[in-house]
């Protein structure tokens, strides 16, 4: 989908209209002529953005209070959850102000698994060192940034791969949608099966019937070109949800944050305990969470950047360095505030469905964190469920991209094919893109067409492949 798709039309009252005073400033600012966008677009934008990733605010400290909670006998959740909220507020902001573009940021899902599960439950890495090398990462993320290694990174990924990037987070994201437990509040519309792997779930289920309902809900608000369709499909399907007593209301409605008195600063206590002993195993994290979070990011801002139009004809995405330095900044604040790497959200893509187009979405989501903190039973009270109807239609919505392939071209099909298919099924972006760029260099090694790869592609095929053997070597 590009900025000039008619499936969201823009009130022709609101488009080109002059704004004064502020509204004009901010209007200015954000470009609003040049993106044909209105405040009425972007924040509502904003609002489906965050509707869709309010989950991390839940999640992200259930994850991580839980593995610090071995080693360090606290109830952390409250904690994390400021931590969490601020990351994710201070690196959107960044994106909005400095790069002016509609995506939002947050501590990445993967990651924070991996920081608990494998570094500090599996290889037994004290949480503080763990948070230092989320903090190292996140400044040679920023070194790699001003020095425009970054930027190139982005244009070196051959457009097949950047349009089965987009396709692949669009299965990913429904996947995400469909897949979810019930016992996490999901949908389950999609469950694991000991014999086929995966299998169909059952109406049996009222969180399954509420979650397809609302995707019925979302699909005839869309079809009947409802502005904020995506974000009426959340709310009404998470108010039935309350009312029938298929997931629990909140609790109360304002709670007051609770600063991370015991995590906070504790990434800097940590590197102060580096020593022969633990330097092999902190590298060894160090770099795959700067692996997973530069790739990542490659991925999702090459994919949602062309869903949205703003891939140019060279295969670059303008003002790349500010958006990949607002990722460099929030992991940077996430080390120090105590959670895992702050990474773009592959959720932007509600926003940019929803029709956002400018830095005003990202900065309504960015204060929507703030404001979360107070808010958070209510947030904390939307089930996954509700979030299902969204990630399917924005699924759609991006598998749209899947035409500009050249499916006659079996060089740039497979690998293509291959991204589309890892990014939802090795459930990361980066696994993707990393398999579909090394087979792009293979293909057209075989094919005798070398001179279509250029440097820089061969540079990062190789890293890839390096990637792969070193994971597999440490990790297994």
């Amino acid at each position: 989908m590009d900025l000039d798709n008619d499936l969201f039309e823009l009130d022709s009252a609101e488009v080109g209209k002059r704004y004064e005073g502020w509204q004009g400033a901010i209007a200015d600012f954000f470009k609003f002529d040049e993106y044909r966008a209105t405040f009425r677009t972007e924040i509502l934008a904003g609002l489906t953005t965050f509707m869709t990733m309010a989950y991390i605010l839940v999640v992200n400290p259930l994850i991580l209070s839980n593995a610090i909670f071995l080693q360090t006998p606290k109830d952390l959740f409250s904690e994390l959850v400021f931590s969490t909220a601020v990351s994710a507020a201070i690196g959107t902001l960044v994106m909005a102000l400095i790069a002016k573009y509609p995506f939002a940021m947050a501590p990445g899902m993967g990651m924070n698994a991996f920081f608990a599960f494998s570094v500090v439950i599996g290889l037994k890495i004290d949480w503080r060192l763990a948070l230092g090398a989320v903090l190292v990462e996140g400044i040679i993320f920023i070194i790699l940034t001003v020095t425009d290694i970054r930027r190139h990174l982005i244009t070196a990924v051959p457009d097949c791969i950047k349009t089965g990037t987009t396709a692949g987070i669009g299965l990913f994201l429904a996947y995400i949608g469909l897949s979810g437990k019930l016992e996490d509040g999901g949908a389950a519309l999609i469950v694991a099966n000991e014999v086929t792997k995966t299998a169909f779930g059952s109406f049996r289920h009222p969180a399954t019937l509420l979650a397809a309902f609302g995707i019925v809900m979302t699909v005839f608000f869309m079809t009947r070109r409802i502005r904020g369709a995506l974000l009426w499909g959340i709310l009404g399907t998470a108010i039935l949800g309350w009312v029938f007593g298929i997931a629990k209301p909140p609790t109360s409605i304002i709670a007051l944050p609770v600063f991370p008195t015991h995590i906070f600063g504790q990434a800097i206590t940590g590197l102060s305990g580096l020593n022969s002993s633990n330097f092999i195993d902190f590298l060894a994290v160090m770099l795959v969470f700067l692996f997973v979070d530069v790739f990542d990011t490659i991925g999702t801002l090459a994919g949602v950047g062309k869903q949205a139009g703003y891939i140019n004809e060279r295969g670059e995405l303008p003002r790349a360095n500010s958006a990949l330095m607002a990722d460099a900044v929030g992991t940077v604040a996430g080390g120090i505030l105590g959670v895992s790497t702050v990474t773009t959200f592959v959720e932007s893509a509600a926003g940019v469905s929803e029709g956002g187009r400018t830095g005003l979405t990202a900065a309504v989501v960015s204060a929507l964190f703030l404001v979360a903190l107070l808010f958070a039973p209510i947030f904390a009270a939307i089930p996954a469920f509700a979030t299902a109807p969204a990630l399917v239609v924005i699924g759609v919505l991006m598998m749209t991209s899947i035409s500009n392939i050249r499916w006659d071209d079996f060089t740039e099909s497979l690998p293509a094919f291959m991204t589309i298919f890892f990014i939802p099924f090795g459930f990361s972006i980066a696994a993707g893109l990393s398999i579909g760029l090394i087979l792009f260099v293979a293909m057209k090694v075989f094919r005798g067409r070398v001179n279509e790869v250029s440097l820089v592609t061969w540079i990062l095929a190789i890293i890839f492949i390096a990637r792969f053997i070193f994971v597999t070597l440490r990790f297994g």
